[in-house]
């Protein structure tokens, strides 16, 4: 093969890896453990459990809260509807009354739930950030594989995650193990997260977001262009020692 199909070739593959990355800019971690330090934190606390959408203010972190279907604010427990997160390992630290912790056991504060869309085709539980983000967390409560979490920057998708990739048993475990805390960081900005869920329920509460994402998270580096533009590089080395030679 000449040098410049050689060129060509790693060309065309640099941008079909810049179109992959682009396209899939989230990555995430998955744990009992909470959010970081140092950004936002919303617990919810203040909406009106059961209140209409139109009726909710802003909330202190200025999420606006969005709702339809079945989806709603809730508190407690109802059979076969949803079940209140789990509190264990640390993952409630920084979302109690005045910045404290909550304490171990099922969140009794008010939370999230999508609903399902078998019980309404339009239910999704929508939270409008106040500005652009590449961070988000939440605590995921009993986790099933048909949970479904998307990211918008406006009306365009940034990319979504199911409940079948951050728990490694996705069954709706409603105890300690069923709940993540799910940390999401994103190498393009979005200011919108849609939840949704194909069965009864996405539940989910204390919501974490920030401009950058943490330190402690940080964003993994391109590493397959870089090589790609190391590699084309190199071809232009080899092809100049030869014409030296």
């Amino acid at each position: 093969m000449s040098f410049r199909s050689l060129l060509c070739a790693g060309a065309a593959a640099f941008l079909l890896s810049a179109a992959g990355a682009e396209a899939s800019s989230l990555t995430w971690t998955s744990s009992v453990g909470g959010a970081p330090t140092g950004v936002v934190l919303e617990n919810f606390d203040t909406l009106t459990v059961g209140g209409a959408s139109a009726a909710q203010p802003l909330t202190p972190s200025g999420i606006q809260v969005q709702y339809a279907g079945t989806a709603g604010v809730v508190q407690g427990f109802q059979s076969g509807r949803y079940a209140p997160p789990s509190l264990s390992g640390g993952n409630g630290a920084g979302f109690g009354a005045g910045g404290g912790d909550q304490a171990n056991g099922a969140n009794a504060s008010p939370y999230l739930t999508t609903g399902s869309l078998t019980g309404g085709a339009a239910s999704a539980m929508t939270l409008i950030l106040p500005f652009e983000v590449k961070y988000f967390g939440l605590l995921w409560g009993s986790v099933d594989s048909y949970n479904t979490l998307s990211f918008y920057d406006g009306a365009t998708l940034v990319g979504s995650i199911t409940g079948g990739q951050v728990a490694p048993l996705p069954n709706g475990d409603q105890g300690p193990g069923g709940t993540r805390y799910v940390n999401v960081t994103s190498t393009a900005a979005f200011d919108r997260v849609v939840a949704t869920s194909n069965g009864w329920a996405f539940e989910f509460d204390n919501v974490a977001f920030n401009i950058a994402p943490p330190p402690a998270l940080g964003v993994p580096e391109p590493g397959t262009l870089a090589l790609l533009g190391m590699g084309l590089v190199g071809l232009g080395m080899v092809r100049r020692r030869q014409e030296a030679a």
